[in-house]
């Protein structure tokens, strides 16, 4: 099996329509559905049940779905990585503001070392910092637990904190020295990609939230440390019973890159000798 027709699998796979998966490849559809039945028949099984008004998975090809797509990704990453090992510099991704302060510390800690490189600082959106690591886009990356998906990453923890309120200066709750949950039971409460409709706006960066807080249509409960990067018009509150968050540097487990490695010891470095600001 290559790459090739393992690409052409997932894309009906996904479609569950010859023609639509034909379109997304580029390729007319006469060759795509011979390319999909002589995969057949070198695996021999069924990949797909088909109609004249239907396409749906059998078991063997949600089990080539999954196994597929896990090794197109990998032969991705690969490629990228590969490419990427003759450049001497490393890319860090992060959502905005959630290096719980750290950052400026740990590149400074980093700057000291031998294996020193550059770095470049990528901001992303909600949820694409594991995707980046995963694909090969980037060496590393500061996620949040336990709300981050770190399967097949390793992580070094480097911050816990306990979440605040974030809220406007006019709020009826922001004079308060420290709330509850309960109190918030009344507000609207955003929800992330991939998350559950709550009633809520749908939220898909930092700098969005941010602006419908200001606004009033919502409230968020937010890692203690956002005060330090917060706009004048918004404020945070401590809320009592609020869950915790850890921040991590996280990196590919097969990473073997020797200035990776420096840069993970600079940030581990630093956060264990500067005084956690939760509160």
């Amino acid at each position: 099996m290559d790459s090739r027709e393992l690409g052409y699998f997932v894309a009906v796979a996904e479609e569950l329509n010859f023609g639509r998966a034909a379109t997304r490849l580029g390729i007319a559809q006469p060759p795509l559905s011979r390319a999909i039945k002589q995969l057949e028949r070198r695996l021999g099984v069924a990949l797909f049940t088909r109609t004249s008004r239907s396409v749906t998975l059998t078991v063997a090809g949600e089990v080539l779905l999954q196994e597929g797509k896990r090794a197109l990704t990998a032969l991705t990453a690969a490629r990228r990585r590969a490419q990427r090992a003759g450049n001497p510099g490393l890319v860090l991704t992060m959502k905005p503001n959630i290096d719980g302060d750290l950052l400026e510390k740990i590149l400074a800690q980093f700057a000291n070392d031998p294996a020193a490189v550059e770095v470049e600082v990528l901001i992303g959106g909600i949820g694409e910092q594991a995707v980046l690591l995963r694909e090969g886009e980037a060496d590393a990356a500061l996620l949040r637990l336990p709300h981050a998906d770190v399967d097949g990453l390793a992580y070094e923890e480097l911050l816990t904190e306990q979440d605040v309120a974030v809220l406007p200066r006019t709020h009826r709750l922001a004079d308060r020295a420290s709330i509850t949950l309960s109190d918030l039971d009344d507000e609207q409460l955003p929800y992330w990609p991939g998350s559950r409709p709550n009633g809520g706006p749908l939220v898909r960066d930092s700098a969005q939230l941010l602006q419908l807080i200001s606004l009033g249509r919502t409230v968020a409960l937010l890692p203690a440390s956002v005060r330090y990067h917060l706009r004048d018009d918004l404020t945070t509150v401590p809320v009592s019973d609020a869950d915790t968050s850890t921040l991590v540097i996280a990196w590919p487990q097969d990473a073997r890159s020797r200035s990776l490695a420096a840069l993970v010891e600079a940030a581990v470095a630093v956060s264990s000798i500067r005084p956690a600001r939760t509160s």
